[in-house]
Parts: C-alpha cells; sequence; structure tokens
C-alpha cells in the first residue's frame, strides 16, 4: 500500500533541498590564460627552478670577492734562562705583528663575475627551458579537460536521445507495430550508453584532479572546472616562419649559446690564472735589547712572486679551450633538434586540419542526417531494426572521431607551441 507525504512535509523538503543546493559554492570556470597564471603562481616544480636561478646569482658575489689579507703575530729574542739569577722571561721578547695581502692580476676577479653572469644567464634560460616543459604538460591536461568534458556532454546526449527511442519503441510495441523480442533488444542496448556516460565522468574527474596536482590546488574537484575552445582553426602560417619563431625563442637553445660565452670566459680566467700573483707584505718590530739605539723599533716590508716554472695552469687553459668546441658542437646539436622538433610538431598539425576539414565540412552533418532519418523511417515502419542500430552507431563512431580528432589537434599544436618556444596557437 502506497503512503503519500503530507504537502506541508513535502514542500519543507523542496525548501530544504533547494538550501542545500544553493549553500554548494559554484564552480570556478577557468580559462586558459587563468590556469596559465594560476600555474605560474602556485606550482612547486616552477618555484624550485626558479631558486636555482637565485642560487646562481648569490654566486656571482663569491666570485667577485677579493681575497683576505694575512695577519701574523711572531715573537722572538724570548730568555728561557734566568737573569743574574732573576727569571725575567719577557725582557727581550721581540714582538713582530705582520700584515700580508695577495694582489690578483690580469682582470680575475672581473673575469670570476663575468662567467658567473654568464652562469645566471645559463641557469635562468634553463629554468625557463622546465617552464617551457611544464607548461606543456599543464596544456595537454587543460586539452584532456576540455576533451573530456565534450566527450560527457555527447554522452548524455546520446543517452537521452537514445532514451527517446526507448520511449517512442514501447509506444510501438503497446501498439503491436513491434515484437517483443525487437523491444527487449533496443532496450539491451541502452546499457551501452550508460556505460559510456559513466566512462565519460571518471575520465573528466581524472583529468580535473591531474591539472588541479600541476596547480598545487586542493580545491574539490566538484567545485572546479575549466572553459575553453574546443575547436580547430584552418589557418596556418609558413613552416618558416615557426622556425625563425623558435631559433629566437627556444630557452634551451640560448642556454647553450651562452654556454659557449661562459666557455670562452672560463678560458680566458684559465689564462689569467697562469699568470703570478704577488704577495706584498709589512711588518712592525719592537727590540728593546737591540745593541743599536736607532733600531729598536723598525718596519719591514717585503713582496714575494711565485715563480711560475713548471705549473702554469697548462692543463685547465687545454681543458678549456676543449670546452669551448664541445658547447659549439652541442649548440648545432641543439639547433638541429629545434627544427627538427619544429617540423615534426608542423606536420602533425598539418595532417590533423586535413582529416578535420571532411569532418566539420561534410562527415558530422551527414551522419546526423542519416541517423535522423533512419530514426524516422523506423519509427514509421519504414526501416528494420538492424538498419536503425547501424545508422546509431554510425553516428556515435562519427561524433567520437571528430572529438578525439580535434583533441589530437589542440594536443599537436600544444606540441607546436612547446617546439617554438612560446604560445604561437592558442
Amino acid at each position: 500500500m502506497k503512503h503519500k507525504l503530507p504537502a506541508r512535509f513535502a514542500g519543507g523538503l523542496t525548501v530544504v533541498l533547494l538550501s542545500a543546493l544553493t549553500a554548494c559554492p559554484a564552480q570556478q570556470s577557468l580559462t586558459w590564460d587563468q590556469v596559465k597564471s594560476r600555474f605560474e603562481a602556485a606550482n612547486p616544480s616552477l618555484k624550485a627552478n626558479a631558486l636555482t636561478v637565485d642560487e646562481s646569482r648569490a654566486q656571482e658575489i663569491t666570485a667577485y670577492l677579493r681575497p683576505n689579507p694575512q695577519f701574523t703575530l711572531s715573537t722572538d729574542g724570548t730568555q728561557i734562562v734566568p737573569d743574574n739569577g732573576v727569571w725575567k722571561p719577557l725582557s727581550g721578547t721581540d714582538v713582530v705583528p705582520n700584515v700580508s695581502y695577495l694582489h690578483e692580476r690580469d682582470h680575475k676577479r672581473e673575469l670570476r663575475l663575468e662567467s658567473a653572469k654568464e652562469g645566471t644567464r645559463i641557469a635562468q634560460s634553463q629554468s625557463d627551458d622546465a617552464k617551457r616543459n611544464l607548461e606543456f604538460s599543464l596544456r595537454g591536461a587543460f586539452v584532456n579537460t576540455l576533451q573530456s568534458k565534450a566527450q560527457l556532454d555527447l554522452a548524455k546526449t546520446e543517452l537521452e536521445y537514445y532514451d527517446h527511442i526507448i520511449e517512442i519503441s514501447r509506444d510501438r510495441l503497446h501498439a503491436g507495430d513491434i515484437a517483443q523480442i525487437d523491444f527487449d533488444r533496443i532496450e539491451l542496448l541502452r546499457v551501452q550508453y550508460e556505460s559510456a556516460l559513466q566512462s565519460a565522468i571518471v575520465n573528466l574527474r581524472s583529468a580535473k584532479i591531474q591539472l588541479l596536482q600541476l596547480l598545487n590546488d586542493r580545491t574539490p574537484v566538484e567545485q572546479f572546472d575549466v572553459t575553453g575552445n574546443f575547436d580547430f582553426s584552418e589557418s596556418l602560417k609558413p613552416l618558416e616562419d615557426f622556425r625563425q619563431d623558435a631559433l629566437n625563442t627556444r630557452p634551451d637553445l640560448q642556454a647553450a649559446m651562452q654556454t659557449i660565452q661562459q666557455a670562452e670566459t672560463n678560458h680566458k680566467l684559465a689564462v689569467a690564472n697562469g699568470s703570478t700573483d704577488p704577495t706584498f707584505a709589512g711588518w712592525y718590530t719592537y727590540n728593546s735589547s737591540n745593541n743599536n739605539p736607532n733600531a729598536i723599533q723598525t718596519l719591514g716590508a717585503s713582496v714575494s712572486i711565485p715563480l711560475r716554472i713548471f705549473d702554469r695552469n697548462q692543463g685547465e687553459k687545454q681543458r678549456t679551450q676543449i670546452d669551448i668546441d664541445r658547447s659549439r658542437q652541442a649548440s648545432e646539436a641543439t639547433r638541429a633538434q629545434v627544427f627538427s622538433d619544429v617540423d615534426s610538431a608542423y606536420s602533425q598539425v598539418q595532417s590533423n586540419i586535413e582529416l578535420l576539414k571532411p569532418y566539420k565540412e561534410k562527415y558530422t552533418a551527414e551522419a546526423t542526417k542519416v541517423r535522423d532519418a533512419v530514426t524516422y523511417a523506423y519509427q514509421h515502419g519504414g526501416a528494420s531494426l538492424m538498419d536503425f542500430l547501424n545508422a546509431q552507431s554510425d553516428y556515435r563512431t562519427v561524433q567520437q572521431a571528430y572529438l578525439q580528432l580535434i583533441g589530437s589537434y589542440l594536443t599537436a599544436a600544444a606540441q607546436l607551441n612547446l617546439a617554438v618556444g612560446r604560445e604561437v596557437i592558442q
């Protein structure tokens, strides 16, 4: 026996449910620019890479420091036997304070500073390159989320459409237009659409979780969303334009060029380190027991010059010279890699555009037209059940292929942005 809820209780329950829904925080729909801004502000890996630049900048201070002066205090003349039976151990002691300083020649400090500054520029370029790769991962997660949203919308639309077909088929069954077995087959196939819907929900949730991880964001998945244009552009600049942009902006190529400059500076420093650095010293002496009354207090000075007979830093000079050649070869290899990356990504984008054009201009519209026509014919007894199921299957195949191709295009566009070193395709 069924019992109905009192109207007053039902109305109160409705108010409670509406209040609960109103209290739930609204979803945050972030654009790509907003996602990228949050990523730059919060990603820990990005922050760690930025700190390496600060560490390198701190090394510039160390590189430009002068040598510390040396202070020496020595004594001499201390008596170790009694003087006429009187013990006076400090009566004849000479106290000699000595100060010395190493003077660096041939601009050693300046060259060390220049090498450290070039190291900072290399660290900055390497940090930018790490950011470039991380942003590619971010863009991939963003595109994956947009694609999962589109697939979820398609799954919902297909399920709603199929439920409508089931209702029509039930009416035809009651009218005697179709057999029970045909209706059962139609109703049984609904599980495929339910499964596709649940898979789309899980895929979207997983894509959002990956994106939140890159953003270092603890926002609940249900309150997080992104928005963007899930489509493609048929226009594409010439390949040579992308190549030139890559040569101008790729941070790893800039780091390779800066490494050559640092290697040349290090070679100059190695040559300078092979020169002689004198040490200047001065001292003061007080000798109260000196027989010469004019020599009780004396000043002295000295210059110490190492004789670079055997060690003239020959090995380091040769090593740094070889390092220049190695850096140049590495730079050429990086340049070749840049061209390879750009060419491969460009070909992939171009291929996806060529595949997407007929889908946008013809296939998707034809699939919808065929499905609607066969469905109408089936509803009025002009098409068989097999024709209807085949048309529905063809429609799903074309729509899903179209979404996957758009996702492939956006991924290839992100790959081209990665190859160039900046966003050339949104």
